[in-house]
């Protein structure tokens, strides 16, 4: 069973204000860029998302990544970005923003399947998938599994596209002590300073907007929690868990690449072989930028993905 709420809708009907945490350009902007804050009751789990575009343009689902990550932090300019060519949607994934904690263990395959529920909960057939960081892996996951709810791909700077862990056997060695992990997140959320830190380790240029946003995303109670347990499932001594490289000669969905091209965390060479695998594919290197370009460089991600949505399928 899923029902909707609109937080705008049910703040009017009240008196109150909408969340303190949405993005600030929620109200006074016009269709169809006009962008809102909902929730959704999934079979498990109460889901946050942002919904912007009118309601016949094609759909497009943004898939945010791991860490400290959140729906307004990846996509706060995406989202209206493209909303004039699309009908977009911006979910956090449950442990993450305003969502309700994990249903079961936070696993690609979980969150693949919270997709697709979700999807079937805002009445979408088919949609195009951006996911970004872990989120790519997601959109990569449901497009192999449920390959017709999938019309198109874009994945960014995408986990699943390798099976090498960023910093070796060290950093696969630490991401097991979770005493230690736990204290870090901690830590973390309490130090503004810490935060730029980690921003800056992650991304070339990282304005004050960015790291804002970071530190409202740790300052969470729950901040990490799905985070550390994603780890623990995919880092594994070997390797990551989850690689699709093998899937991707039979994956048949018009597929854009993005990538940062000084990308810490996933190396920008995934991306360059996952274009020659993929059937249908096209791939774009931003110079001047890390993991995260739709925050580092929004106007030339944004300018990419419309020319992607604009091809003939």
């Amino acid at each position: 069973m899923c029902t909707e709420h609109a937080s705008e809708r049910d703040a009017a009907a009240s008196g109150r204000t909408a969340p303190a945490d949405d993005p600030g350009d929620t109200r006074n902007v016009d269709r169809p860029t006009r962008l809102r804050s909902r929730y959704v009751d999934l079979d498990r789990v109460r889901v946050r998302y942002y919904v912007a575009g009118d309601d016949d343009a094609p759909p497009v689902v943004l898939l945010h990544g791991g860490g400290l990550d959140e729906a307004r932090l990846s996509w706060r300019h995406t989202i209206t970005g493209l909303a004039d060519v699309a009908r977009v949607y911006a979910l956090d994934w449950p442990g993450y923003g305003a969502s309700g904690p994990p249903a079961e263990r936070a696993t690609l395959d979980y969150y693949a399947d919270v997709l697709v529920e979700f999807l079937d909960a805002v009445d979408v057939d088919r949609a195009t998938l951006v996911g970004i960081s872990m989120g790519g892996g997601v959109a990569l996951r449901a497009a192999i599994d449920t390959p017709e709810r999938v019309s198109r791909l874009v994945l960014v700077d995408s986990y699943g596209l390798g099976s090498t862990v960023p910093g070796g056997r060290l950093a696969s060695w630490f991401t097991g002590l979770d005493r230690t992990n736990r204290l870090l997140w901690a830590v973390l959320g309490r130090s503004r300073r810490l935060v730029r830190w980690t921003i800056e380790g992650i991304t070339v240029s990282p304005d004050s907007a960015l790291v804002d946003d970071a530190v409202t995303a740790l300052s969470r109670p729950a901040a990490g929690r799905a985070w550390r347990a994603f780890q623990r499932h995919e880092v594994l001594p070997a390797g990551l868990r989850t690689a699709f490289v093998e899937d991707l000669p039979h994956l048949d969905r018009p597929t854009l690449l993005v990538h940062g091209e000084q990308d810490p965390l996933v190396p920008v060479d995934w991306a360059v072989r996952a274009a020659t695998l993929l059937p249908d594919a096209e791939l774009r290197v931003l110079s001047n930028c890390g993991h995260m370009p739709p925050r580092e460089r929004p106007e030339a991600f944004d300018d990419a993905v419309r020319t992607f949505l604009d091809q003939p399928m």
